[in-house]
């Protein structure tokens, strides 16, 4: 079978020499801390859709091929890949080398031993849908795999340098079982030293990582700091040295600080949105859908929670995504919303609850302003703010539609692989319905899950972004979210940490860390 080869090599520039050399006894240890605003729910990073949880995995687990700080692909633990003319066979060639934390070797049976595991519907993990075209994985040699496909995939590069896309120790998977989750063993550059679920998560150097020279610091802590005020504080204080996100009605006094650099990056993907359950009245009345829509002032929002440092989404999947389609905000209309609600046979409103899938300080804010807005053409919404345990209780592992007590849900989303597909599969096609995966409007319409799945049949770009075009134009008009905004990535960090960056989807790149 004829094959079109793409071969990338591994960038292994003098930065990554500087710090060849181990840090001596005598020198005070570099520890460094990261203020984050959630606890982690797992572990594991086959079984949650947390972009914090697979940020936080980067430290202790890598994956075949990763995303930069541009969200450009790079090599990690394979070196090249090539694919078969029919778009079915992807075999990759492996770094030598490379040791787990474990002691044990990487090589293509922990490739296998790890695909295996989530593309088997029998596991049961959250990241299946990323993985349910694999048909099989096969060992040619200890440092070559290759993956078979069911069918065509365009984006299962995009898939397969996602971090949830981690390779796990088969000897640990043999040991722990459903227990990894609490027990990773990768081959990343830091190894686990100690997790408390409500306090923190803190890692330490591993000192037979592949990659020589680093990492360049000693421990590394993820500390679950849920109010904004406080994660500021302890920046301000020391206690950290990265924080994100960051209340931004303090951003400017942060800016002033001769030991802080406050970092806003514009070309944030992650889109903020409030579904709502198409299943049940009145929400399955697209007059209503759309009622809500045109009662949400989205600039006052950015203002409001966002301190302006937001933009409204202008489409489905937000600029900056390979094949987003802009078609432009939806207006504030407050008397057409109640117009639309008095066609709908609800003059004076209704009553209904709205949950937030985050407790910080910044989506309290939001969802606060959505109530009062809401409010204002007859909404009586009570707000519930759902700690992460009730979050994936109550959303996510609802076995079925019916059982669903979700109303209005205000989320977010970013498409990690950078591809348009992981914007629209996971969220708005109709196999993507909990506990699947994060369809929370339980929307579902034969058109737009036909473009989604043509578009991953196929290779041609023109035909792709057509189809995707319509996916998203659907999407738009049926009106299964109110679609809000997309905010700035703020982030600030110690003036003497270096190498750590908020990536476009949300999540960390800290390849080069160190701190002076």
């Amino acid at each position: 079978m004829a094959l079109k080869r793409f071969a990338v090599r591994a960038l292994v520039g003098a930065t990554m020499m500087v710090g060849a050399l181990s840090v001596s006894p005598a020198l005070a240890a570099k520890d460094v801390t990261f203020a984050v605003s959630l606890a982690l729910e797992t572990l594991d990073p086959y079984n949650t859709n947390s972009t914090l949880n697979q940020a936080a995995g980067k430290a202790y687990y890598e994956g075949l091929y990763e995303f930069d700080k541009d969200l450009k692909m790079q090599p990690k633990l394979a070196t090249e890949y090539s694919v078969s003319s029919d778009g079915l066979e992807y075999t990759f060639k492996l770094r030598p080398g490379v040791k787990f934390h474990d002691g044990t070797d990487f090589t293509a049976d922990a490739v296998k031993a790890t695909i295996d595991r989530v593309a088997n519907p029998e596991n049961k993990l959250e990241r299946y849908t990323q993985f349910n075209r694999v048909s099989k994985t096969e060992v040619v040699d200890p440092l070559t795999v290759r993956i078979t496909l069911k069918e065509p995939f365009s984006a299962f590069i995009n898939a397969m340098a996602h971090p949830s896309a981690m390779i796990i120790s088969p000897a640990a998977l043999a040991k722990y079982g459903k227990d990894i989750g609490m027990n990773p063993v990768g081959t990343g550059p830091f190894k686990l030293l100690e997790w408390k679920p409500a306090e923190y998560l803190r890692v330490t150097k591993f000192d037979g990582y592949w990659q020589k020279g680093q990492p360049k610091i000693d421990t590394l802590t993820f500390r679950f700091v849920t109010d904004n005020n406080t994660r500021a504080a302890v920046m301000q204080t020391g206690e950290a040295q990265f924080a994100y996100p960051i209340p931004y009605e303090q951003i400017s006094v942060l800016a002033k600080s001769d030991k802080l650099t406050v970092v806003d990056d514009k070309m944030s993907i992650m889109a903020r949105y409030v579904s709502m359950n198409t299943r049940v009245k009145p929400f399955d009345d697209l007059r209503v859908r759309q009622a809500i829509n045109y009662a949400i002032n989205k600039q006052a929002l950015a203002k409001v929670a966002y301190a302006g440092f937001a933009t409204p989404i202008d489409g489905v999947v937000p600029q900056g995504v390979d094949f987003a389609h802009k078609i432009g905000a939806w207006p504030y209309d407050p008397k057409k919303a109640k117009e639309l609600l008095a066609q709908a046979g609800y003059p004076n409103g209704f009553e209904t609850t709205l949950w937030s899938a985050y407790n910080d300080g910044t989506s309290v804010k939001a969802v606060q302003f959505l109530q009062q807005q809401l409010n204002q053409v007859g909404i009586k919404a009570s707000i519930e703010i759902l700690e992460p345990g009730q979050r994936v209780q109550r959303v996510n592992q609802v076995k079925t539609p019916d059982d669903a007590k979700v109303r209005l849900y205000y989320a977010g989303w970013s498409s990690s692989t950078g591809e348009a597909d992981w914007a629209l599969r996971p969220l708005l096609t109709t196999p993507a319905h909990p506990p699947v995966m994060n369809n929370t409007a339980y929307y579902s319409n034969p058109k737009v899950d036909e473009a989604v799945m043509k578009a991953l049949t196929t290779s041609n770009r023109d035909e792709k972004a057509l189809l995707y075009k319509d996916a998203q134009e659907l999407a738009w008009k049926d009106a299964p979210w109110a679609f809000l905004i997309t905010a700035n990535n703020v982030s600030v960090r110690a003036k003497n940490l270096s190498g750590v960056y908020v990536q476009p989807d949300t999540s960390f790149w800290f390849g080069d860390i160190d701190l002076k």
